[in-house]
């Protein structure tokens, strides 16, 4: 990794601005941020949040919804996780909890705002931006 990107992920890996300067309700565990980023990346799959499963193993979609991405984008597991080719970047970089009906919440409102303008310019390659979602839809294709 690049050494400002290696900064700026050292920091979001100790981020705990849900918890200790929340945006509404904090965070109702221990902040466990999930990315896989590098400033070679040429695509960046970006997502809500990390489920129950990705809090648990660290690793971005590696549950149903990460074998489906992966066949839709036509990559293999060791492709799709190949960081010099595609950059994992969540909306919120921790799992969000559940809400009363057992359903994931959505991503933290602070996370985005804090971190991923620095992110998307300490990785000069990216030619793709892949949004999926609302929260992506909404902060990448504003219009």
């Amino acid at each position: 990794m690049g050494s400002s990107l290696d900064r700026l992920v050292t920091q979001i890996s100790k981020c705990r601005v849900c918890v200790e300067e929340p945006s509404g309700r904090p965070l109702p565990h221990e902040p466990r941020p999930v990315l896989r980023v590098s400033p070679h990346a040429r695509i960046a799959v970006v997502g809500q949040a990390p489920g129950t499963r990705v809090h648990a193993s660290g690793v971005p979609f590696t549950d149903p919804s990460g074998e489906r991405l992966r066949a839709w984008m036509g990559v293999t597991s060791e492709e799709f996780y190949d960081t010099r080719r595609i950059a994992i970047i969540p909306m919120g970089f921790c799992f969000p909890g559940l809400d009363a009906k057992g359903a994931d919440r959505p991503p933290r409102r602070e996370c985005a705002p804090t971190w991923h303008d620095d992110v998307f310019q300490a990785m000069p390659n990216l030619k793709l931006v892949l949004a999926i979602g609302l929260y992506a839809h909404r902060y990448h294709l504003p219009e």
